[in-house]
């Protein structure tokens, strides 16, 4: 018998989105393990997988202050996976929260209350 795989959350804990996606996922009753990236990093073996499943637009967050912060030539050299992953790997915040691994493999960014119900319906 095999063990049911664990919803993984990806996150930072003050995020207010990921905040939501914690409560809600709770309130269900649904088991998850959450990622700290301020503490555990981010997991670099993860993010060209993460990237082939939603794309640099949506996993970078372009919207947010952290990638407003960063210089212009650095939002430039942003240009194919390589380069998304050396600017995630160093500015962790620039990385749309929460990223959820469902327990079927898919994964997701963001959160909506929609979105994890179907999650769960399919899992």
């Amino acid at each position: 018998m095999t063990a049911m795989k664990t919803i993984q959350l990806y996150g930072i804990p003050n995020c207010d989105t990921v905040k939501k996606a914690r409560d809600w996922l709770t309130a269900q009753g649904q088991d998850y393990t959450f990622h700290d990236y301020k503490k555990q990093g981010v997991p670099l073996d993860l993010l060209p997988g993460w990237l082939k499943a939603v794309g640099r637009d949506t996993l970078i967050n372009r919207k947010g202050p952290t990638w407003r912060k960063l210089d212009a030539a650095l939002q430039a050299s942003v240009v194919d996976d390589a380069s998304a992953i050396a600017v995630m790997q160093a500015n962790s915040s620039v990385i749309k929260r929460p990223v959820v691994v469902w327990s079927d493999g898919a994964i997701t960014v963001g959160f909506s209350p929609e979105l994890f119900a179907q999650r769960l319906n399919q899992a």
